[in-house]
Formats: structure tokens, C-alpha cells, sequence
């Protein structure tokens, strides 16, 4: 893991210093003094994960991506109330018949935090870095994988050329760079930029916040940028706090020292539901939990590392080791009810994405008996204290990571643990720090490791990590959480990435998920409801948007919503203010014309300063 170091003093414009704040707590062990941003109105969350990096072409974990959406604008967003897609630094776009050259028409009322203009040419910078430079693109290379060339025929138009069909080009949510700050970074650092964390210099966005603090281990704090193209944040500063312990954090909720808690137990969300000043969201999950398995970790050039158990190489086990596990029991033990048992690597709430295995495909169904079978079969025999060895003569004894700050995880491990001793394998259950477990994954010094994905809107990212291209240049280079590489699976994603009409494409995906599934590497136990809190004292009611609008998710959101929109309440902003017009219908009128060749032409009504205020 990277060292951190406090960021430089950042020549961005500052927020205005009066109003409310509102403290989103992210959580130590102990409750931390709170940051100290300018005087204002301050929001705060509690959070648990330690950022991976601040560099937008690297990071990868779910809090870092929350994190800098705010502070980065992309082209292409997605709409609040419906998460379909929407504008963003584009304001409009449109495709020729042969669906390889998309323009897109930016805004032309865009600064960074620093004053300078955002145009075509940051766009053009910070694509064709993506393209060119390989550690640029271990977060978002997926995204320009078949992207030809990328040109800037003005100041405000973007042309995308594509060497064949690419249906996420209405999903480019990659974070746009002032090209001014990043240059000199990238040719200073050269190969070595994949390990850099951007701390050291300042956090210049186009977003609505500006990052201006970061104690490792404390608290990331955010100041709101007053001129921001969509209207200014209704909180001055956001500052997210560590709490490893997610019981501290929920204290420090109801205590009042942070407004907002996300990822709850069941048992902490049903203890809160009902109390005074506070309100608890339910949504259907996006995320899913799940474990990999290690078969056998290897190089692009097909070289071996680590220490994985050799057995594991054999999909007969890993196949009985799926089989000897009940997601229902993980739904109703480890998240008390509230989550969905897992079939396929999509949360149901992607409905036409998502596929679960019925009938003949339902090979992996729990069914401990048949996996017992299956392994005697195929002669992995019991010893004396009822651990199988392998054919090799490798007895199967396992190691586990599990995180240790997700407490449906821990859960989850302790049965897994009981399910698997049942089949004659034994767990060695090593409940640690998310640090530690990364290392472990990134050094493949594991067995099976518990994993997790919050899934966009659209799913072409959380496949893209298991693509063979996905493999490590070399150990510690990886970029997703499974050593797999399968030609099939490779062959699909291609065809799924090229296909524009939607059916279709979800077809292809229902496909990807079989080869996961009966390859039993990446392995998905469950699909969690989301269970998120805030205080109602802290945040007037009816601002902090969910995303969608009706049954939607505060904290992960494909865009900035919530926080950009929340409010402080009456008794704390001495005002009324009140929610941006533009995001009171998503990010604003949207409407979708189809254009002659069977593009695609989206509109944006511009708010006026009021509408936005």
C-alpha cells in the first residue's frame, strides 16, 4: 500500500464561509475531533474504507469513486431520477448511421476550480492518456478499449471515433482532467504513475467540490465550489470521517455528530428506524457480495505467482465448494433478512440485466450431498478428521479473507466456514483489514477472499475486470479481483460491447454470467438491500435526493445528487433556501430525438441562475 501525505495548500476558488454545515462521518474506532473547514455549513458522512488513491485514472474503490465524482465532472452523467443517461459536461450528442463517430457538444460555460476554461482539448487530454498510457488506464480503460481516435474540431466539440460499435458511449462517466495539472504529472511520473496517489498536488476539478484535505485515517474534507456550471452545493463543505467501527459511527449519528451513515446492518437499520430526527432509507441493493477463488494466479504473459492452493486449479472443487454453501442462509444469518440470495453476478435490480440460473443451468444449487459426491468422484478422499486430499495429495486447507469492517462479511465467513467443513474442507477464517486483504489479493497470497461491486447503471465495467486483458502486467498490477482469463468469456464481453440494441446486448450479458457462474471462480453470495440513515435536524427533509427518485439509493450514486442537492434544515441554516429547479427533475429537461442513421440526440434546457440557487 501507498504511503498518504497531507495534499499542498490548493489555489482553487473557495467556498462561501457562511451558512450551515452538515458532518458525513466515514469512522475510527474512536470519534475524532471533527475537521475543521471554513466556517459554514458542513455535511458529514461516516465512512469505513480507506481511500485507494486520489488519482482519478487509478482509483477503483467504491469510497474513492464517491468521493471524487463530486470534485470531477464526466461528459455523460446519469439522470437523478431515473439514472438513465444524461448530460454532464456535454450538454447534447449525436452518432452517424454506422455508429462509429459520436460528437459531443460541451457546455461552454465550464471552469475549473482554479479559473481556467474547461474545452476539447482536457476531453482530448485526458482520453487519449487513457488510450496511449497503460498505468493511466487501470480505472477507466475499459471505457476507450475500442475508441480509434478522439479530436477536438473546436473548443466545445469532442469526435470520437471508434474502430467498431461501443454501446457504453452513453455511459462515459470518466472523470474529465484539467489537462494543464495532469500533463506534467504524467510525463514526470512515467511508468511509476500507476503507484501515484495524486496527494501532492491540488484537487483542480470541474465538479461541484473541491478537495482540500485529507488526514489518512480521520477525514477527507470537501469545500463546495459557489460557481460550479450547475449551481452551487447547498452545504458549504462535505467532510467524510473514518469509523472502523460501524457501531461508533451509528452512535455518532444518533448523538448528532454526523448526519449520515450508509451500509447499516440490518439490526442497526431496524434499531434506528423510527427514532426521532432520524430517517432511515431502504433501497434495493446494486452491490453485490460475493468471494473469488484463487485458481491459479498468472501473468498476461501466463507467468505464476503466489501461493494459492494448487487444488483450487480444478473447477470440480471449486464448483462442490459453491455447492456446499446456502445464500439463503447467508440472506437470513448474516443480513438478517434483508438482501437477496445470489445467482448471477447482476443485482436483480437491473432487471434486464440481471440473470440467475434456473432449470437445467442451475448446476451450483446448494446441495452439500451432491457436492460430497461430486468429490469423491473425483477422488479427493477423506482423511481420518474428516479434511479431503486431493488426488495430488494436497490436503484442502484453506485460507479466507474477509473484511473485517463489513459485518454481514464476517457473518457471512463464520458459515461459510461451518458449510465448508461439511464437505471436507477446512477454512483457515482470517477476518482482517481491508489493507491487508488487498495485499493479499494483489500478491495472490490467498485462497478464497471476500469481494464486492457496486454496479453502474451499466454493467460493462464490472465485466471488463474479468477479462484476460485484466490480468496483471505483473503481480500487483491486476485490475479486478479475480485471476480469470477464459476465451468464451473474452469472446462474449467483445460481442456485448459491440452491440447497440439493448436486448440483444442483454442477452450477451445473461451469457457472461453463465461462464462466471459455471467457472466458479468469481462466486456471488448475495445481493444486499441498501440500509443508509441521516438525521432530519441536520438535513431539510425532501433535499437529500435518492437516485432513482422512488426507491433509490443516497450514498453510491452514478453522479453527485444527493449531496450537491441536500440542504442544511431550518434550524441550522437561519434560512430557506431551497432545492436547485434542475435537479428537482433529475439533472434537468432531458429529452431523447431520434436523429436520421439511428442516433441519438439528447437536449439539456439550461437552468438560469435562479433555477439553479
Amino acid at each position: 500500500m501507498h504511503s498518504h501525505h497531507p495534499p499542498p495548500a490548493s489555489p482553487f476558488r473557495r467556498a462561501a464561509t457562511t451558512g450551515t454545515a452538515l458532518l458525513l462521518i466515514v469512522g475510527t474506532a474512536a470519534t475524532p475531533a471533527a475537521a475543521s473547514p471554513a466556517a459554514g455549513t458542513t455535511l458529514t458522512v461516516a465512512v469505513a474504507q480507506q481511500v485507494d488513491s486520489f488519482n482519478p485514472f487509478t482509483a477503483q474503490l467504491a469510497v474513492t469513486t464517491n468521493i471524487l465524482s463530486h470534485v470531477y465532472d464526466p461528459l455523460v452523467t446519469n439522470d437523478q431520477a431515473t439514472a438513465d443517461p444524461a448530460p454532464a459536461l456535454a450538454e447534447s450528442w449525436d452518432t452517424g448511421e454506422d455508429g462509429l463517430t459520436w460528437t459531443f457538444h460541451l457546455r461552454d460555460d465550464v471552469t475549473f476550480t482554479d479559473g481556467e476554461p474547461l474545452t476539447s482539448d482536457d476531453v482530448v487530454w485526458t482520453f487519449t492518456t487513457i488510450m496511449e498510457n497503460e498505468a493511466a488506464a487501470i480505472a477507466n480503460g475499459s471505457y476507450v478499449a475500442g475508441f480509434e481516435e478522439v479530436t477536438a474540431p473546436d473548443d466545445h466539440t469532442v469526435v470520437i471515433e471508434l474502430t467498431e460499435p461501443q454501446a457504453t458511449m452513453t455511459s462515459l462517466t470518466v472523470p474529465i482532467v484539467p489537462r494543464h495539472v495532469w500533463e506534467p504529472i504524467v510525463e514526470r511520473e512515467g511508468d511509476a504513475f500507476s503507484d501515484y496517489t495524486g496527494e501532492d498536488l491540488p484537487s483542480v476539478g470541474s465538479g461541484p467540490f473541491v478537495l482540500t484535505a485529507h488526514d489518512r485515517g480521520q477525514s477527507i474534507t470537501l469545500e463546495a465550489d459557489p460557481d460550479h456550471w450547475n449551481g452551487a452545493p447547498g452545504f458549504d463543505a462535505l467532510v467524510f470521517r473514518y469509523y472502523s467501527e460501524k457501531d461508533a459511527a451509528v452512535e455518532a449519528l444518533r448523538s448528532g455528530e454526523v448526519s449520515f451513515v450508509y451500509e447499516l446492518t440490518a439490526a442497526q437499520a431496524d434499531a434506528l428506524d423510527g427514532v426521532d430526527d432520524i430517517a432511515v432509507n431502504f433501497a434495493d441493493g446494486k452491490r453485490f457480495q460475493a468471494f473469488t477463488v484463487n485458481p491459479g494466479a498468472r501473468t498476461r504473459d501466463g507467468d505464476g505467482f503466489g501461493d494459492g492452493h494448487p487444488a483450487l486449479e480444478d473447477v470440480t472443487l471449486r464448483r462442490a465448494i459453491v455447492m456446499a454453501i446456502d445464500n439463503q442462509e447467508i440472506v437470513d444469518k448474516a443480513h438478517g433478512g434483508r438482501a437477496t440470495a445470489a445467482g448471477g453476478y447482476i443485482p436483480a435490480r437491473y432487471d434486464e440485466f440481471h440473470w440467475s440460473p434456473e432449470g437445467g443451468e442451475a448446476i451450483l444449487d446448494f446441495d452439500p450431498d451432491a457436492a460430497n459426491a461430486m468429490l469423491d468422484d473425483a477422488g479427493y478422499e477423506t482423511d481420518d478428521d474428516g479434511v479431503r486430499v486431493s488426488p495430488d495429495g494436497d490436503r484442502l486447507e484453506l485460507r479466507m479473507h474477509v473484511h473485517q469492517d463489513r459485518p454481514d462479511n464476517v457473518s457471512a465467513g463464520k458459515i461459510m466456514v461451518e458449510r465448508l467443513a461439511d464437505i471436507g474442507v477446512e477454512v483457515e477464517n482470517l477476518t482482517v483489514d481491508p489493507g491487508v486483504l488487498s495485499d493479499a489479493l494483489y500478491a495472490a497470497e490467498y485462497d478464497l477472499i471476500f469481494t464486492g461491486w457496486t454496479v453502474n447503471p451499466d454493467p460493462d465495467y464490472v465485466f471488463g475486470i474479468h477479462t484476460c486483458d485484466a490480468l496483471p502486467t505483473e503481480p500487483g498490477t491486476m485490475q479486478g479481483d479475480a485471476y480469470f482469463c477464459d476465451e468464451e468469456y473474452d469472446a462474449l464481453y467483445a460481442d456485448q460491447l459491440r452491440e447497440y440494441d439493448r436486448g440483444a446486448r442483454a442477452e450477451i450479458i445473461h451469457d457472461l454470467q453463465r461462464v462466471l457462474y459455471e467457472q466458479a471462480v468469481v462466486n456471488v453470495l448475495t445481493y444486499p438491500d441498501i440500509r443508509e440513515a441521516y438525521r432530519t435536524d441536520h438535513v431539510r427533509e425532501g433535499t437529500l435526493l435518492t437516485q432513482p427518485a422512488e426507491g433509490g439509493n443516497i450514498w453510491g450514486q452514478d453522479g453527485y445528487w444527493a449531496f450537491w442537492a441536500a440542504r442544511p434544515a431550518e434550524a441550522r441554516q437561519g434560512g430557506s433556501g431551497g432545492v436547485p429547479t434542475a435537479v428537482s427533475v433529475g439533472i434537468g429537461a432531458v429529452a431523447l430525438v431520434l436523429v436520421a442513421g439511428g442516433g441519438f440526440l439528447f437536449f439539456r434546457n439550461r437552468a438560469t441562475a435562479e433555477d439553479r440557487e
